[in-house]
């Protein structure tokens, strides 16, 4: 969200083993004929994951530039960058760039500690104008900071001359020719929340729903009063538990979903989406609040994370990836119909709920993984 309020563009997510190589090949080739700078924001570090960052940007050719935080290094800075630079090799690796930098002479060690062949592309001075405010689950949400712009304005300005010669241009082979998604949504209108509390929604998703024929509308479980009409609702992730006096409030939110699902009408809630749905939810305070009472059960938010990683699910309607990430740790008597897998080999799966046509989990699922489970989990009838 901050990217996009920087960039002024949709952001995607770029990920070898959600999308798939060709997925990703096609996002990179339909941004490259749009746009004269591709700006891909690597996940955690650079080797990190199987596959991680260097994965994507060995295969597609992409140069990396590595930001360092040198607020606590001298000659330790160079070790860092050269283990960076050579501990694959084959990744295009463009330099470095020395973060959170306390002076001149600071920068002057910096430098100077890089090996030969390494290239330097200057510091950014240690500021709190620079940074970002952050919550547990990440940054503090776009829309709630309130000088966002002025920090991305600053941050424009000291980068800026740092960066200009980044990179060579890159070519990108064109994807194989896929055919078009079946119009097997056509005719569905689908209500995505989408609010302060209901916000961790991928692009693509909302791509794939529209590239299957499906008519989105949005809505508020924060404000508004009624559903709009619609013949499904997706209730995805974000950060109810900021707000649970409100959503416990609007009881005539709950009241248009618990009737939408008595119609026999899908709903899919992921994560946060599912949360809300529990008889009660209670924030780091611990104190439980009444929630809309479709899914039998409570949740607490921990300190720490509960699950973290990317997730496979294997449902009625077919195979799907995504991801699960999340503080909260949920207590129900219900049955799960089944578990999603973890990609890595320590990960533990999340319990999959049915209850009618409702559809809950944990696992933020990635729909352009499996288009066509994904339009039976949200058609009003058996496709």
């Amino acid at each position: 969200m901050v990217l996009e309020r920087a960039s002024g563009f949709p952001v995607y997510q770029l990920d070898l083993w959600m999308g798939g190589e060709d997925h990703c090949r096609e996002m990179l080739y339909r941004a490259a004929s749009e746009a004269d700078v591709i700006l891909v924001e690597g996940v955690m570090g650079l080797h990190d994951g199987t596959p991680s960052s260097a994965d994507l940007a060995q295969r597609f050719g992409i140069p990396v530039l590595a930001v360092v935080d040198g607020s606590a290094m001298a000659q330790t800075f160079g070790a860092l960058a050269h283990g960076l630079a050579t501990y694959r090799p084959g990744v295009p690796f463009a330099g470095v760039l020395a973060n959170r930098v306390g002076s001149a002479t600071h920068m002057a060690l910096l430098k100077e500690s890089l090996p030969p062949g390494l290239r330097w592309f200057g510091a950014l001075p240690r500021d709190e104008a620079l940074a970002l405010p952050e919550r547990h689950l990440g940054l503090v949400q776009a829309a709630e900071v309130a000088d966002l712009e002025a920090r991305i304005d600053h941050a424009a300005q000291a980068i800026g001359p740092l960066i200009n010669s980044i990179a060579s241009p890159v070519s990108f082979a064109a994807p194989p020719q896929s055919e078009p998604l079946p119009q097997l949504l056509a005719g569905v209108r689908i209500a995505v929340a989408r609010d302060a509390a209901f916000s961790f929604i991928y692009a693509a998703n909302l791509d794939t729903l529209r590239n299957l024929g499906a008519e989105l509308v949005f809505f508020s479980p924060l404000r508004d009063s009624a559903l709009p009409d619609a013949h499904s609702l997706y209730l995805p992730g974000g950060y109810p538990e900021l707000h649970l006096q409100q959503l416990s409030a609007n009881t005539r939110m709950r009241d248009a979903v618990r009737a939408h699902h008595a119609k026999g009408l899908p709903i899919v809630a992921e994560c946060g989406g599912m949360l809300v749905l529990l008889d009660q939810l209670a924030a780091h305070d611990g104190v439980p609040v009444s929630m809309w009472g479709l899914l039998q059960g409570n949740a607490a938010l921990q300190k720490r994370f509960v699950n973290l990683g990317l997730h496979a699910v294997q449902l009625p309607e077919g195979l799907l990836h995504g991801h699960s990430f999340h503080h909260a740790c949920m207590d129900t008597n219900m049955t799960a119909v089944t578990h999603s897998f973890a990609q890595r080999t320590l990960g533990h799966g999340e319990p999959v709920f049915r209850k009618g046509r409702l559809h809950a989990s944990f696992v933020h699922l990635y729909f352009p993984s499996n288009p066509q489970a994904v339009a039976q989990m949200f058609s009003v009838s058996p496709l």
